[in-house]
């Protein structure tokens, strides 16, 4: 993971980025192999992992009312659970799906749309189709794009 400063010239990047409109610019599907994404941060999300914060745990086995199980037993009461997927996606789970990845594990992809199997689609991928595609400044553009494509799909399967 990377870090970079917030702040540019005294306004927070984001300011920078979305003015010069580079933040929304479709510029995913021209690089063959884009840059990975650094993580804006003013030291608190960095003291925060040096801290061990937040705890990390692997998946859970089973969801109860409001108990979550683990693989070795362990059980615990939640209000709610968040799937925090991270940076980077890990699709083992569509690896039997023809076509859904690349060799590397990677979604095959235009625009987030799948090039395999027209009714998966994917939002939140590092350059998916701009630069601020994998934030929560960019995800919501993606998944308003995914849905109307995916809408479009059952549209037509209908038919």
């Amino acid at each position: 993971m990377k870090f970079t400063r917030r702040h540019l010239l005294g306004r927070d990047l984001r300011f920078w980025l979305t003015g010069t409109g580079l933040d929304g610019a479709p510029l995913g599907r021209l690089l063959r192999t884009p840059p990975s994404q650094p993580v804006l941060d003013d030291v608190r999300y960095r003291a925060a992992l040096a801290a061990g914060l937040p705890e990390r745990r692997p998946v859970f086995t089973g969801l109860h009312g409001d108990t979550v199980t683990w693989a070795d037993g362990t059980a615990e009461k939640a209000d709610a659970v968040i799937l925090a997927t991270g940076y980077r996606p890990h699709l083992p789970h569509l690896a039997r799906l023809d076509g859904a990845l690349d060799s590397a594990g990677r979604p095959r992809h235009r625009d987030g749309a799948s090039l395999a199997h027209p009714g998966l689609a994917f939002v939140g991928l590092e350059w998916q189709r701009s630069l601020s595609s994998n934030s929560l400044r960019g995800v919501g553009r993606d998944a308003s794009r995914a849905a109307r494509r995916l809408a479009a799909h059952l549209a037509r399967a209908r038919q």
